[in-house]
């Protein structure tokens, strides 16, 4: 199973996730270009090399609009301009300007991205703009977000999903969160480490304080760890096929750095937990409706099936599978999305192929192909949307693209 261990030692914030996960691909000039032209107003991704305690690794600059600003958060409420900067504090007093979370949406939807990425993003900032909502006892609406954070905070992010998308793992394994300790100045005031959003999206999720007198989580760094964690522990038995260190700003006695470890997990099955109900009263765009909901949650599979209920009523039998991690959750979808009045729950062994993307050069450009291969057997399919471009861009058939780009 293809397997991605993030060790998260000194902690984690966006930009050393992007790092980490960066030092995995192969062509890294090509992704930078493609971070650089995904369309986020004014900003600009720069790499560069970045040595700590002997390791070297990659650190990622992320400058908005030529300034290059940590994770800021700000929110009002009634006038008052409640400020998080989880990384360092304006000494300087200058002029701000906000983004709603509307506005980040409108963003995100307009971002050379694909569907999937997209999704992500918006999935991960919820999450952040959930735990300031609970923090300063506003609505999320009420939230806003500095304009130049905001455009941090989004590339962060965008870059991360993009970057999962890429690597597209089947398991990701999330070592215990180092928050660091002590306390962290903030424009209005002197906040304790975790600051409250980052300990709020923490909770579940097991992390410890260390001796380190610094903020070594983010609520960033946290969201993005809790959207996409398979699981949290230690190490799985692997095979390691690529290591990347994300390297922080800050120098400590330890390497400042989030450590990726791509690899084959020495795991035949895992468990998946299957979520059941029946229902009998809802329309099938309701039903529709509530499989997005269940989606949104990090839902792996949702399906219906008809059956026959008591008084020979036709009914429907909704099925999600979903991780452990997200199944509270989505329990709580279920009950606010449907009719029903109970949930079934089952916890099934999954045993599944490994899978991987090859690239196929043809005269209309390049075809993805996914490669599932496991128990003695391998399957290859192309990346349905990419003859579907070439259909449109070249007015042909499915059938007439894989026959002249030779394709099965």
């Amino acid at each position: 199973m293809k397997t991605l261990y993030l060790d998260c030692g000194m902690g984690a914030a966006g930009d050393m996730l992007t790092a980490a996960l960066f030092e995995l691909v192969p062509d890294k000039e090509e992704f930078v270009d493609k971070l650089n032209h995904v369309g986020i107003p004014g900003v600009e991704f720069i790499c560069e090399t970045s040595v700590k305690c002997g390791i070297k690794g990659t650190h990622i600059t992320v400058k908005a609009g030529g300034e290059e600003e940590s994770e800021v958060l700000h929110s009002h409420e009634n006038g008052q301009h409640l400020h998080h900067d989880h990384v360092h504090s304006h000494d300087e007093e200058h002029t701000h300007h906000h983004s709603s979370m509307h506005a980040i949406e409108h963003i995100i939807e307009n971002l050379n991205a694909s569907e999937k990425v997209k999704n992500d993003i918006i999935a991960v900032y919820s999450i952040i703009a959930q735990a300031e909502s609970h923090v300063h006892g506003v609505t999320v609406s009420q939230i806003h977000f500095h304009e130049v954070g905001t455009m941090d905070a989004v590339a962060d992010i965008t870059a991360v999903c993009m970057l999962m998308e890429y690597l597209s793992p089947e398991n990701v394994v999330v070592s215990p969160v180092n928050t660091g300790s002590g306390q962290v100045k903030c424009a209005h005031g002197i906040l304790p480490v975790p600051a409250p959003a980052t300990a709020y999206i923490l909770q579940g999720i097991p992390f410890y304080s260390g001796e380190i007198k610094s903020e070594l989580c983010t609520p960033t760094g946290a969201a993005l760890l809790k959207y996409f964690a398979s699981d949290f522990g230690n190490m799985p038995v692997m095979k390691v096929s690529a290591i990347g260190y994300g390297m922080g700003k800050k120098d400590f006695e330890s390497a400042n750095c989030v450590r990726a470890l791509l690899g084959e997990a020495d795991k035949e099955s895992d468990k998946i937990v299957e979520l059941v109900c029946n229902l009998d009263d809802m329309t099938a765009e309701a039903i529709g409706f509530a499989q997005e909901r269940f989606f949104a949650a990090g839902a792996e599979e949702v399906y219906t099936t008809p059956v026959q209920m008591k008084k020979s009523r036709p009914g429907t039998l909704l099925t999600v599978m979903c991780c452990e991690k997200n199944k509270d959750e989505i329990i709580r979808l279920i009950f606010r999305h449907t009719t029903t009045l109970g949930v079934r729950e089952n916890i099934s062994r999954r045993y599944t192929l490994s899978r991987s993307f090859d690239a196929v050069m043809t005269e209309y450009g390049q075809v993805r192909k996914k490669i599932s291969s496991g128990f003695g057997v391998t399957r290859e399919k192309y990346e349905f949307e990419d003859l579907a471009r070439i259909v449109r861009e070249n007015n042909m058939s499915l059938a007439d693209v894989k026959k002249m780009c030779g394709l099965r």
